[in-house]
């Protein structure tokens, strides 16, 4: 018998990484393909052969997930392997159905088996769904760390969208990297925050790499996670953040409920823009898969830096762009602000898409008044220039975490959303605070 023929299905992250350390130096396995979904633009290109190593010396192709029953056919395929998150039940098995009727196995790696082990201590924060505050939740453990006198390192999960051979390990310590290193409006979003309150973020696409950078600066390590993805890091303490406005998605969504069983501590945001019903269905369900975990309930603060530019004007709504796109919200912060603060009118933001954005309303149904603030592309990022450009309001409310003027030139003004996490009595940080104690022996003024 030969090498078993691999088909890594992916979109530019988990499959990069679960090559990088469990295939890469495998010679029982030929990786034949990747192929890539879910983020526009990032099929066609070659994973590099500074990436894929000297049993692949001209790199692997990457394919349009599409064209995964034809390269089976042609390639003579094995395995396919599922290597991106955030997908329905329902669509995983879809996937499944096909590779096996076409002959080829399909396999789902357990998360641990591709978990790098770091010399420090590892904080990890994942989530159920794209979109219930893993962002937020990482900000406020990381200034909790901080106050403590705990020196944190960023990790955050991968988007490498660009040139690959070029984006093997990134250090973001000031705004001014996030243009040398040419990063997309959504890397910005997960970025920018972290820079302003002063903290450095490690991202790339090889994460031994990665990591062996972070370590040198930091007592504790903060994996900051993408989608509903666990951690490539090997945690010693996991958050895992759920979403009641999505109640019944933490038990229907791959690898969601694969992350929430893991958890050390379940964190419920958003409980303030939640029904108890919702909440506490929420609460029911991951305590039946997971009872050991802590439960936290938090609520997601929502604030605008200039309130009267938003009381009964006309305005549209830009939201971050992952978390109501492929995370399947119905409405964001943008949304609460505006009801919160009193907004006379918001306009319908379908009616002006320009260019690729109009696709993004077509493929994401659920969208009409807000704007997903999609910018993978330069060409893309001109369209959102454009969009907000034409329609007819008297503000944007922009609940983007970064600053829309670093990237596009707008015609109106701007008011900032902000959210942050206010977790509900003293338990999350009493538990973070014990982990510093037990696993750094930094010198802690406990809560």
């Amino acid at each position: 018998m030969g090498k078993t023929k691999v088909v890594i299905i992916g979109a530019a992250g988990r499959d990069f990484h679960t090559f990088n350390v469990l295939f890469r130096d495998n010679a029982e396995y030929d990786v034949v393909a990747f192929t890539a979904a879910q983020i526009p633009f990032i099929s066609g290109r070659m994973y590099p052969k500074e990436l894929s190593g000297k049993r692949y010396p001209k790199g692997i192709p990457i394919y349009d997930e599409s064209e995964l029953p034809g390269l089976v056919r042609r390639l003579g395929v094995d395995v396919c392997i599922m290597a991106y998150s955030d997908l329905r039940y329902q669509d995983v098995m879809e996937k499944a159905s096909l590779c096996n009727s076409i002959g080829a196995d399909f396999w789902l790696v357990a998360p641990e088996r591709a978990m790098i082990r770091s010399k420090k201590p590892v904080i990890a924060v994942c989530g159920v769904r794209t979109g219930v505050g893993k962002s937020q939740t990482s900000r406020y453990v990381a200034l909790l760390l901080r106050k403590m006198g705990v020196r944190v390192a960023i990790i955050r999960h991968p988007m490498p969208y660009g040139i690959l051979k070029d984006e093997i390990a990134e250090r973001f310590a000031t705004l001014k990297d996030l243009d040398r290193y040419k990063t997309t409006v959504e890397e910005r979003e997960d970025y920018e925050p972290h820079i302003r309150n002063g903290f450095v973020v490690f991202a790339g696409v090889d994460y031994e790499a990665v990591l062996k950078m972070a370590e040198k600066e930091a007592d504790v390590i903060l994996w900051d996670g993408g989608n509903n993805d666990s951690s490539f890091i090997r945690p010693d303490l996991l958050v895992v953040v759920a979403d009641p406005l999505r109640a019944g998605n933490e038990l229907t969504y791959y690898p969601g409920e694969t992350v929430a069983r893991m958890a050390d501590i379940l964190l419920i945001n958003k409980v303030n823009s939640a029904s108890k019903a919702e909440t506490e269905r929420v609460v029911e369900d991951l305590l039946m898969i997971n009872s050991r975990a802590v439960i936290v309930r938090a609520d997601s603060l929502v604030n605008v830096d200039n309130p009267a530019g938003i009381r009964g004007k006309s305005a549209l709504i830009v939201e971050d762009g992952p978390t109501i796109t492929h995370g399947g919200m119905l409405f964001g912060a943008g949304t609460v602000a505006a009801r919160q603060y009193g907004v006379g009118r918001v306009v319908n933001a379908k009616r002006y898409a320009q260019g690729t954005l109009k696709a993004v309303f077509e493929k994401y149904k659920h969208l009409s008044n807000e704007l997903p603030a999609v910018g993978y592309s330069p060409k893309q990022i001109r369209d959102l220039e454009n969009t907000i450009n034409a329609a007819d309001c008297d503000v944007v409310i922009s609940a983007t975490p970064i600053n829309l003027r670093s990237v596009i030139n707008v015609n109106k003004p701007i008011v900032q959303v902000s959210y942050e996490l206010r977790p509900l009595g003293r338990r999350f940080d009493a538990v973070i605070t014990k982990f510093v104690k037990e696993r750094v022996g930094a010198a802690v003024n406990g809560p």
